[in-house]
């Protein structure tokens, strides 16, 4: 019998049920997936939560990777015994499953270079910082980027990758210990945020210029500290509401802070056109099969120990990569 986590009212991590599900056959473009490892995002205590509103009762999770046991009529291009991972957003929510039914359009094929274990821990994360800074704007060797939650998931991702395209990297942390993980992944300067004033500590380590941009997955907490360490005509990339939602503001004020851009991105937007999640996809599997980013998989859970991850995951004890092992 397979198992699977879901829940059947919003609320806090409590309200996360481990039980028995039916899988059955696939139907018309699924197949049926069995997983060896799941992603563990903070995306997910949204749809949890009720920030990402789903019909109830429902799965959750949206990141895995797994062997394909069966496959349904009319799907192309994948077979039985394939290994792959997926990621996505109202399409691949469940993966909190041991087996599951999943459309074949999100699978990405695994090169034998990336086990199970990694491409959970990085298949939405490694995509993330691929969109971030292959798809946003046209960074240039020697532009500097400020880089939130620089010891998260994304955060070692975005600083390691960004290190290859030649960029300064300020990364924020919150503690001491994270302080030496972020900078062990290629942060250039650090900037704890528990006892630092983040913009003023940048705008003296860039000489009171500023940064060409801003990776802001935390939101309503660090917005404002955000846009004032831009330069001017600096972009604001918000990807993440993990403190909660910005409020309301005056557009006025992007002119007032020096012209700035801002942008709300969101990954399924990035990987809609097969080509070019393909060509994200197989950038970052080259660079985390070839070692010039690794991916750190710092906590390890099992389904059935769902609740305490997301309590782990709110309450920021976690660093790097968290998955779930089957």
């Amino acid at each position: 019998m397979a198992k699977a986590v879901r829940f059947y009212q919003t609320g806090g991590p409590e309200v996360l049920r481990y039980e028995n599900v039916e899988v059955g056959d696939p139907g018309a473009g699924q197949v049926r997936l069995r997983h060896v490892a799941v992603g563990l995002n903070f995306a997910d205590t949204y749809f949890r939560n009720g920030t990402y509103p789903v019909p109830l009762p429902n799965g959750l999770g949206v990141e895995a990777a797994g062997i394909v046991t069966a496959v349904g009529p009319g799907v192309e291009g994948i077979e039985r015994g394939d290994r792959v991972s997926y990621t996505g957003f109202l399409n691949t929510l469940g993966a909190y499953s041991t087996e599951r039914l999943i459309t074949a359009a999100p699978l990405i094929k695994l090169p034998p270079s990336i086990a199970f274990e990694t491409a959970a821990a990085m298949t939405m994360r490694g995509l993330t910082a691929g969109y971030l800074l292959r798809r946003i704007h046209n960074f240039k060797p020697g532009d500097t980027v400020l880089l939130h939650a620089a010891a998260g998931g994304v955060g070692l991702i975005v600083a390691q990758w960004a290190k290859l395209l030649g960029l300064n990297v300020i990364g924020t942390v919150s503690t001491d210990a994270k302080d030496d993980l972020a900078s062990a992944h290629g942060c250039d300067h650090i900037v704890n945020y528990s006892r630092e004033n983040v913009a003023a500590r940048v705008r003296e380590l860039t000489g009171g210029k500023g940064v060409d941009a801003v990776f802001d997955s935390v939101g309503r907490d660090t917005f404002m500290s955000s846009l004032d360490s831009l330069k001017r005509r600096g972009l604001m990339v918000c990807f993440g509401t993990a403190s909660g939602t910005i409020p309301p503001f005056d557009p006025q004020l992007l002119a007032m802070k020096g012209s700035l851009f801002l942008t709300r991105p969101a990954l399924a937007d990035y990987i809609a056109d097969p080509i070019e999640k393909a060509q994200l996809a197989h950038e970052l599997f080259d660079h985390v099969g070839s070692g010039r980013i690794k991916i750190e998989i710092n906590q390890h859970y099992g389904l059935e120990d769902a609740v305490a991850a997301h309590h782990d995951l709110q309450s920021r004890k976690t660093t790097g990569s968290s998955i779930f092992v089957i």
